[in-house]
């Protein structure tokens, strides 16, 4: 099973936006997608490094691919996805209408804020062109094996994130703008200031969510440790991980560890309990009744 780093979602500044890419060049990684996922705002601060970055990356063996953004709406955004294909590598969308400005017959890849969730969804998609799809982390296992399957038919690779706060929707609004009284067109770069989201809590002070930007993420984060044989099983390509602030380079390793069997279930997640107690896990989505259920909880008690 292959491991494919995902697009950062949050704003970091330019330098360790750079090292992050040099660090998963010596990472035990397979794929690594780059570029602006949320806010086409954030993308002038790194653009210019993004080519070096592709560079070091092939360099390493590993696969580029170009993330669009999760919502178009203007038309220098139009624009700019349209030029995301002159980069000579694959493109990963992440909007249905990054389609049209993709060049005919041009094969590409199908990020998770797609809503892949049935069988002829995929079978459409790979009739476009798709070669890889990463599925929406709210899908059930069941569903998961039931397109792995899909996949396997239509020679079309199926991802499924593996750890990371999970994105679950993106507004024309900015919530951090708000948060801070601003408005969007003067938002002052807000969320650079949480390079791992903002926690959100309800008023009896309980965690809820968090934001980015124009972005709502789960507050836990999903880990799919104690799924990864089933997973396997099922046909799954590769575990999606998702980047955060640390040593993510060393979390890589340890995932990869976890899929070839040097680790058991439930090691990873310990892993990151030491390094961070505070962090909360899920992985409800693939096998509990809600999406925040951590089934390690169980294999602890």
């Amino acid at each position: 099973m292959e491991l494919t780093v995902g697009a950062n979602q949050f704003f970091w500044k330019p330098e360790p936006w750079s090292a992050l890419y040099d660090q998963l060049a010596q990472a035990p990684v397979d794929r690594v997608v780059l570029g602006e996922l949320v806010c086409s705002k954030r993308l002038p601060f790194y653009q210019d490094r993004i080519p070096a970055a592709i560079t070091t990356l092939q360099k390493a063996g590993k696969q580029p691919v170009l993330t669009s953004l999760a919502l178009v709406t203007l038309k220098r955004e139009r624009k700019m996805t349209a030029e995301l294909a002159e980069m000579g590598v694959e493109v990963e969308i992440n909007d249905l209408t990054a389609l049209a400005l993709l060049p005919e017959g041009a094969k590409f890849s199908v990020g998770p804020l797609v809503n892949v969730y049935n069988e002829s969804t995929l079978s459409w998609l790979a009739g476009m062109g798709a070669t890889r799809v990463c599925l929406p982390p709210e899908l059930p296992l069941e569903a998961v094996r039931t397109l792995a399957q899909a996949g396997r038919d239509l020679g079309v690779a199926i991802e499924v994130w593996g750890y990371g706060r999970v994105p679950l929707a993106i507004s024309g609004r900015c919530y951090h703008a708000r948060r801070h009284g601003r408005t969007k067109d003067n938002c002052q770069f807000a969320c650079e200031e949480d390079p791992d989201g903002l926690d959100v809590r309800t008023l009896e002070n309980r965690s809820f969510l968090a934001m980015n930007g124009v972005q709502t993420l789960s507050d836990t984060h999903a880990c799919a440790d104690h799924q990864v044989e089933t997973l396997r099983d099922a046909g799954v390509s590769a575990l999606r991980l998702s980047p955060q602030t640390g040593d993510f380079a060393g979390l890589c390793a340890l995932w990869r560890k976890r899929l070839d069997g040097e680790l058991a279930a439930g090691a990873v997640a310990e892993a990151l309990q030491r390094a961070q107690p505070d962090i909360r896990l899920s992985d409800g989505f693939l096998t509990g009744a809600s999406g925040t259920e951590w089934s390690g909880a169980q294999a602890s008690a």
